[in-house]
Parts: structure tokens; C-alpha cells; sequence
């Protein structure tokens, strides 16, 4: 796509369309694809960008440029904001150059007025999304005052017909959760002061036409790639934004005196990734799915079926009966056996002993290694729980080195028992990688759960006074970049209180996140679907919990349990040596079960039913060839039953075989005899064809509240 004046960019179905004009280019069109344009539709497309003179207004249309400032008469968000000294706080870019190839546009600008240079790059990808990514230097002879930035945003434009906004928020235990409402007149602005995205993350800001839904509606949505701090918002002016009604964006957030750029210093915002999609929710969540798995840093190897020690033994660390677990593990099918908070110097609490990285020889006399090389006999990976960035007082690091501390002098109060520590500190830093090299070294570790389990509040560098959040984020990507490079097979899981710290800036250098630190299952059905809607289920660590839920109290049965945990990076956190002999053959059967459907689960595209109840779910996996379902049953609903039920995702014109998969148990049913189809799916294959699943629907079973279901179904050659 382009002409003289017109440049652009398209992939699945999308485009991205820029006017190169002066001072500083205009976007003149991202969402649907408007084809390969020629000279004269490029023409038509900028000729209709130019809005109406208003009233009591500019005295030429104001238009809506790639770095929105008020030098084009913008009242919203700006762009770029900060000062030298006082001065250049009004800056006047104008475009200096530009270069483009099949995939990326990049322009460059240029203002006199703050100092300031601009490269501004746009790269679309293969899955539709769109990468935003920018890098702001001081001049060279900008003059002796440093710039202090204040914020870089990147922002894109959004149409009259974007009038609803769904975003999330959440708590310990209960993450993204979301929340819809009218986009009005003014700002919907999300700010994060957390040190990390943190459990109440707006995760995907998302406009769309009001009422759309899983499946239906056109929607454009905006994550912040970044693992600190950060500002989310969606605007809307009376005046619009050019001929557009709002805009939508976001970038970093930088807290004051955090970033000073002196002349030829340049500041890298993080990547601000957009897309949209004319499917719903589910074809939003389809291309950042497609995106993730192509990002270079994406595993490709099936992901193991693992087992966390954390629910199972706590801080009491025997090794007689963590062999015995391990054992268990290994007959039920689990191929990762992960060693969860309890193993280091000290630790006998969670009040003592973060930041002393080497192993308790009170617990652990000859080391790790008596059960590291059980797990590694019987077939298994080792995984290790670790805290890095955290320090108790009560540790022989704090004390000896209180100046690695992220604090002031005086600190503020803990946060379970802990404090941050500095890992943007040189020695901190070489601290850290020396001892996590050695553990992983030493032990062959495969994989470590590194977690995160305080804000960054009063993130203060003790030695220079400045604040250092942006500083700690930058040393925790380095940090692990650098292990990645010295042990090239180390897997690591970001894992922050749970769900704290689930972004794509953090996943460009991990292999899974951890949802929630709550399992219970009614939690998990939700908490793993909305987390599904930036990052595919192979990303996204699920686990089957204890009968009684550890964070809920709540009693679940053990086929709801299964069944919930199945949909994602799948893991068990129950102690296997107290379960029956029957609790155990269940745990084999899902684990077999898993292993079936891996392939499917972690490769096909996430569908999810739109259905009038809030109580009963309908979710799965599918692919061109077969397809996993869950339905699950929340809580009772007031009709008697649901009646037919629409699959989403499959083929109208295909014929399916369906069956009730049993392996990890069957719901209890709410019902005197079950509709006939699901009678005989249990019994064996039902064909049935896609119209009339996609279509017309299944009358589903009633559930009793806390069940769920698994329905397998599989394409029917008929030829």
C-alpha cells in the first residue's frame, strides 16, 4: 500500500495507513484491510481524512498525527511531555525522514524547540499486530540541561462506532477480572504505581462497538509490553481526533527524575502492541495468540505436565517424603517436578532468609542432589522455587549489605515480611547471577519458578536518590537474559503473588506465567478465561489443588478439578501421598488425557460461547480437525435447563464424531435422565453434524453447581 503521499502497511486481513505529510505524518486509517491501494484510492483515502472548521475553534481542521502535541491543536494526552530546565515543554516535531519495507514503517522526526529526535516505528505482523515502538535521543548540541521525560506514549485512532470499553482489574487471588462500560466524553485512564503490572492490570485494553462479545463485534485493543509501571487510556475529546472520535494508547510510566536525558542519550519506550479484529473477542485474542507463538523466545516443545511441592508440603522440606512424592509423580504420568519455597538457608518461614541463595544444610545435609537425581532418574525435569528480587531483614544479605535495598534510609513498612531488593545495584546484580548460575549449575536445574511477591513502593536507589523502578525492571530482563544465555535449556515460570506480573514484556524472556495463586476451580474457570485473552493456554500455568481449596476454603470434587486444570499448562499441586488409590488412578487417567489432547490444547485456537447465563460456561480448543469443549456449571441458574447450546468454532459443513470423555470422571447431573445424545456420547462416538452443532446447538445436561464436562469431538472423512 502506497503512493506519493500515502504509505502502509497489511497482514491478516489488516492494514495500517499513514499520510506523509508536514510537519509531522497522520494516521489515516488502522482496522480492516483496505486492499492494495492504488495512486487514486490513496488519494480518495487522504482527501476524506480532513475533518470540518468548528465553531469557536482552530481556524483549519485539526488533524490527528502520529505524535499528537498541541502544536496540532491536540487537548488530549500528548504524545511526548517533559522539559530541560523548564524549556522545550512545548515541543513542535516535524518529519525529518522516513524508510519501509513489506512488514515495518519508520518515521523519523525532529524538534528544535525540546531537543528532541524521534524514530517512530510501525511493524505489523504476520498475526495483525500491530508493534509500536519508539526511541526518543537528545540532540547532540541540545545545550548543558539534561531533558527530564516525562512520559512517551504511543496512540493510535479509533472511530465514532468504538464506544464500549472493556478492561480488567482483580486482586490476589482473583486476577483479571473484567469490567465493561461506555467510553465517555474525557479519559479512561489506568495507571500502574506498582513496580509491575500487578493483579488488578488492565492486561488488554479494549474499545469495540457497544455489545460486542466472544464472537461477534468489531473491537481494537492495546497491551503494554513492559513489566513496571505503566499508563493505559482511552480518550475521547468533543472534537474528536481528526476525522476519528477517540484515541487509544498507552506506554510507560515514569515517575519524576527517572529518565534525564543528556545531550546524545536516547530513552527506548517499551513495545505498545495494538490489534483488531471485525470477530469478536475471540479474533482479538486469535491474533495475539498467533503473535506470541511466532515471537522467537516461544517454546515449541510440548510442555510438560509438572508437579509444584508447595500445596503438598509448605515449608516442611523432609526428604523421605518429598522421594515419595516424587515417586508418585512419576507413576501418574508427571514429567516436571518442581521444588517450591523451603530449600534455602533459614527458611523455615516466610520471615526469614530471602536473599541467602544457597541450600539449608540443617534440612538438606547432602544438598539438593539425593532428590535432584531421583527426579532426573525416574524421567523427569527438576524445577527449583526462587525470589530474587525480594530480601528478608532478617538475612545475612540484608545485613551486610543494607545499601542494596530498593528503599529510602528509613523503610516503610514490609509487605509479607519483605522489602525489594536492588537488582539494578552492580554488586546486588552480581550477587544474584552468580548464585542462580551456581544453583542451576550445580543441581542441572531445568527450570526455575521465579517469583515476586511485593510492590515496588518507595523505589528509591539508597546510593543515587533516584527513583529506580524503571531501572529494576530493565536489570530484571538483563538478569534473566543472562542466565538464558549461560544455560540455554533453563526454562523459567514468571510467577509475581500469582498473576501479578502476566505481560508480553515479561514473556519475551519466560516460558509461562503462573494465573493465580488460587486454584480452586469456580475461581479458575474464570480467571483462566480472561486470562486466555492475551496469551494461548500453553502459557498459562494450571494446576489441580487439594479436595479443600488452599486460598478458598471451598470442598471441589476431583473431576471439576481435573477438568478446569486440563486448559492450560497443566500441573498438580495436591499431595499425591495422601490420595486414595483411587484419587490416583484418576490423576493417571487426566494425565494420559492431557497428553492425548496437548497438541490440540497448546497449538489450536481458543473459542469461547456466548451465553445469556453468567453461571454456565461453555469454552475449548479447536482446530480443523478435532476439538475439546468444557461446559461447566458455576453456580444453579434459574431457568430449568439450558437448552440448545451452540459450539463455537466448528465447521457447518463438516460431519463430528462426539463423546463424552470420562477419564477424569463425570459431573453429577441436576436432571432425572440426561438428553439422549449425551446418554449415548458416554456410551461411545456420536456423529453428528457441524450445522447442527454450530447451528441449531446441543441441548446440554444440567450440572449441578461446581461440575463440568469434557466433549471430544473429531472430524468424519466422507469420502
Amino acid at each position: 500500500m502506497s503512493s506519493p503521499t500515502v504509505v502502509g502497511l497489511r497482514a491478516a486481513g489488516t492494514s495500517f495507513a499513514v499520510e506523509l505529510g508536514r510537519p509531522v505524518p497522520r494516521v489515516l486509517h488502522w482496522g480492516a484491510d483496505l486492499g492494495e491501494l492504488s495512486e487514486v484510492e490513496a488519494e480518495a483515502l487522504r482527501l476524506t481524512a480532513g475533518g470540518a472548521v468548528l465553531n469557536n475553534a482552530p481556524d483549519v481542521p485539526r488533524p490527528f498525527s502520529v505524535w499528537p502535541t498541541e502544536a496540532e491543536t491536540w487537548s488530549g494526552t500528548p504524545a511526548v511531555s517533559g522539559h530541560a530546565a523548564g524549556r522545550g515543554a512545548v515541543p513542535r516535531p516535524v518529519l525529518r525522514g522516513f524508510s519501509q519495507d513489506d512488514a515495518a514503517l519508520t518515521l523519523e522526526l525532529t524538534d528544535a524547540s525540546s531537543g528532541l529526535d524521534v524514530a517512530l516505528t510501525y511493524r505489523l505482523t504476520p498475526s495483525g499486530v500491530l508493534e509500536v515502538a519508539t526511541k526518543v535521543t537528545r540532540h547532540g548540541d541540545a545545550g548543558a540541561e539534561p531533558y527530564d521525560l516525562a512520559g512517551v506514549v504511543a496512540v493510535l485512532p479509533l472511530p465514532r462506532r468504538a464506544a464500549e470499553v472493556l478492561d480488567f482489574t482483580g486482586k490476589w487471588c482473583r486476577e483479571r477480572s473484567p469490567q465493561r462500560l461506555p467510553l465517555a466524553f474525557g479519559g479512561h485512564v489506568r495507571e500502574v504505581r506498582r513496580g509491575k503490572p500487578g493483579a488488578d492490570s488492565p492486561y488488554l485494553l479494549t474499545v469495540g462497538e457497544p455489545g460486542f462479545s466472544f464472537a461477534s463485534g468489531e473491537v481494537w485493543g492495546m497491551h503494554v509490553a513492559w513489566s513496571g509501571d505503566q499508563k493505559w487510556f482511552a480518550e475521547q475529546l468533543p472534537e474528536g481526533a481528526g476525522v476519528h472520535a477517540s484515541v487509544l494508547g498507552g506506554g510507560e510510566l515514569l515517575r519524576p527524575g527517572e529518565v534525564r536525558l543528556a545531550a546524545g542519550e536516547s530513552y527506548v519506550a517499551p513495545v505498545v502492541c495494538f490489534a483488531w479484529s471485525d470477530e469478536g473477542l475471540d479474533g482479538l485474542a486469535a491474533r495475539f495468540h498467533a503473535y506470541h507463538r511466532a515471537r522467537a523466545t516461544h517454546t515449541g516443545k510440548p510442555r510438560p505436565l509438572s508437579l509444584n511441592t508447595w500445596e503438598a508440603v509448605y515449608f516442611e522440606h523432609d526428604l523421605d517424603r518429598l522421594l515419595e512424592l516424587t515417586e508418585l509423580a512419576a507413576k501418574v504420568g508427571v514429567e516436571r517436578l518442581v521444588l517450591d519455597d523451603g530449600w534455602f538457608r533459614g527458611r523455615r518461614d516466610d520471615t526469614v532468609g530471602l536473599g541467602d541463595w544457597t541450600v539449608d544444610r540443617a534440612v538438606w545435609p547432602q544438598g539438593l542432589t539425593p532428590l535432584v537425581e531421583r527426579v532426573h532418574a525416574l524421567g523427569m525435569e527438576f524445577g527449583l522455587w526462587v525470589e530474587p528480587e525480594m530480601v528478608n531483614l532478617d538475612s545475612d544479605t540484608a545485613r551486610e549489605h543494607p545499601s542494596w535495598i530498593l528503599g529510602p534510609a528509613e523503610l516503610g513498612a514490609p509487605s509479607r515480611n519483605q522489602y525489594t531488593l536492588n537488582i539494578a545495584h552492580p554488586e546486588a546484580y552480581q550477587y544474584l547471577l552468580g548464585s542462580l548460575d551456581a544453583l542451576v549449575g550445580e543441581y542441572g536445574v531445568d527450570y526455575l519458578k521465579w517469583d515476586h511477591n511485593r510492590e515496588l513502593h518507595e523505589a528509591y536507589d539508597r546510593v543515587t536518590g533516584r527513583a529506580g523502578s524503571r531501572a529494576q525492571t530493565l536489570a530484571l530482563y538483563r538478569l534473566l537474559d543472562e542466565l538464558r544465555l549461560r544455560h540455554p535449556r533453563l526454562e523459567i515460570e514468571s510467577c509475581a503473588s500469582g498473576g501479578g506480573r502476566v505481560d508480553l514484556g515479561i514473556l519475551g524472556r519466560t516460558d509461562r506465567v503462573w494465573a493465580s495463586d488460587c486454584i480452586d476451580p469456580l475461581e479458575r474457570q474464570a480467571i483462566q478465561r480472561w486470562t486466555a485473552q492475551l496469551i494461548p493456554p500453553e502459557v498459562i500455568g494450571s494446576h489441580v489443588g487439594a479436595e479443600r481449596g488452599h486460598t478458598t476454603a471451598r470442598v471441589t470434587e476431583l473431576s471439576f478439578r481435573l477438568a478446569t486444570a486440563l486448559f492450560g499448562h497443566a500441573g498438580i499441586e495436591a499431595d499425591l501421598t495422601r490420595s486414595t488409590p483411587e484419587e490416583l488412578a484418576a490423576f493417571t487417567a487426566w494425565a494420559q488425557l492431557y497428553k492425548e489432547f496437548r497438541p490440540l490444547l497448546h497449538g489450536g485456537r481458543v473459542v469461547r460461547a456466548d451465553l445469556p447465563d453468567a453461571d454456565a460456561y461453555l469454552h475449548g480448543v479447536v482446530s480443523q480437525t478435532r476439538a475439546l469443549f468444557c461446559w461447566a456449571r458455576l453456580a444453579t441458574g434459574a431457568a430449568g435447563q439450558p437448552g440448545r447450546v451452540r459450539l463455537p468454532g466448528l465447521d457447518p459443513s463438516r460431519l463430528y464424531r462426539v463423546r463424552v470423555r470420562t477419564d477424569a470422571g463425570l459431573p453429577s447431573l441436576r436432571e432425572v435422565a440426561a438428553p439422549e445424545w449425551f446418554t449415548r456420547a458416554v456410551d461411545g462416538p456420536v456423529e453428528l453434524p457441524g450445522s447442527v452443532l454450530t447451528v441449531a446447538g446441543l441441548p446440554m445436561p444440567v450440572l449441578d453447581p461446581a461440575q463440568a464436562l469434557l466433549l471430544d469431538l473429531s472430524t468424519v472423512d466422507r469420502s
